[in-house]
């Protein structure tokens, strides 16, 4: 499960309007690069990548965003590059990805030359539902690894501040995944100093603990703070299990066996009035999505508007979601796992 790439925070996003900002998002992804070490290469294919991203948004969906973040696994770092639009959307994507096909009267290269630099490339696009894109840049040349699981995320605060009072972390081995969401009460500094003690317990070097046992110990270590909505998933992969509890704000909607469930948080600020804690479990068979937000994000979505969505990778989802019902006066996180293989 080493392929499972963890965050290196923060998460930044740029608002792409004019030319100006292409080259704005192509520095900062240099600057993440340096300290990351990308060699020089690797370097030279990410700011390629993002440059055509970049552009791509001005011709095609006259204004988007550009998000960014570094990851890190045993494999090394890499840098994953979201584009998102509201534009026309693309008829045909798989014609789109071709050299020479192009709608805007450019040379047509730049979705086949973000595909061929990329470690990983998916597009979600669709008439009239804009496009998403999403790169994997890796500090080295090479491929990821198949895993058994995939996991998308946005994290990003609420526009008005530098800090996100939610906070997310996720432990892996070969058999489990576990996944912690932690939303501050408020926004900002406190907020997020509220959020961070919550997560670190996936990140104490401790052994792994249930997803019950962690809303106990998150209610513990948040005395000292205004406290927080926190979920927690436990994903077995030998026994094709899911463990969930939450209390809070944090939603979570199940997708397995053909069909979505809202899975219960009980109601309580962890670290202050928690008075119930239950830990629910459901099948996690092949094809099985989880999706956890926090209330940055509305309730009203239904993947059922985007034909195909569901089988494009999990950080297209999160980022679609974020476009398209995202509040913009909270911070917001959304976290979605699929299970891909046996």
């Amino acid at each position: 499960m080493e392929s499972i790439l963890n965050a290196l925070p923060p998460q930044s996003i740029f608002h792409i309007a004019e030319t100006t900002q292409v080259a704005a998002v192509r520095r900062s992804c240099g600057d993440l690069a340096a300290r990351l070490d990308f060699d020089e290469t690797q370097a030279g294919r990410l700011a390629i990548v993002v440059t055509e991203a970049a552009t791509n948004i001005l011709k095609h969906g006259s204004s988007g965003d550009i998000i960014i973040r570094g990851l890190a696994s045993a494999e090394g770092h890499a840098i994953e590059i979201l584009a998102i639009d509201h534009g026309q959307g693309i008829t045909n994507v798989n014609a789109s990805l071709c050299d020479g096909v192009s709608t805007a009267g450019s040379s047509g290269t730049g979705l086949g030359a973000m595909q061929r630099l990329s470690a990983e490339f998916d597009i979600y696009s669709a008439p009239d539902k804009g496009t998403a894109i999403y790169m994997l840049v890796l500090q080295q040349e090479g491929r990821m690894p198949v895993s058994s699981a995939r996991i998308g995320a946005i994290c990003l605060p609420l526009p008005s501040e530098e800090v996100s009072g939610d906070a997310w972390a996720c432990r892996c081995d070969d058999t489990q995944i576990s996944v912690i969401v932690a939303d501050g009460l408020g926004h900002g500094p406190d907020a997020r100093a509220a959020a961070l003690p919550a997560i670190g317990l996936l990140q104490d070097g401790t052994p792994p603990r249930s997803p019950q046992m962690l809303i106990h110990a998150a209610h513990r270590a948040l005395r000292a703070t205004r406290g927080a909505a926190v979920a927690a998933a436990e994903l077995d992969l030998e026994r094709n299990l899911l463990r969930y509890a939450g209390v809070g704000n944090i939603a979570a909607h199940l997708f397995a066996d053909e069909r979505w469930r809202q899975i219960m948080s009980h109601n309580g600020i962890v670290g202050h009035n928690m008075r119930n804690v239950q830990e629910f479990s459901f099948d996690w068979t092949v094809g099985a999505m989880l999706i956890l937000h926090s209330d940055g994000l509305q309730t009203q979505w239904d993947l059922a508007a985007y034909p195909g969505l569901e089988h494009r990778h999990p950080v297209l989802i999160a980022a679609i979601l974020f476009r398209d019902f995202s509040r913009k006066r909270d911070d917001v996180t959304i976290i979605v796992l699929q299970r891909t293989s046996s």
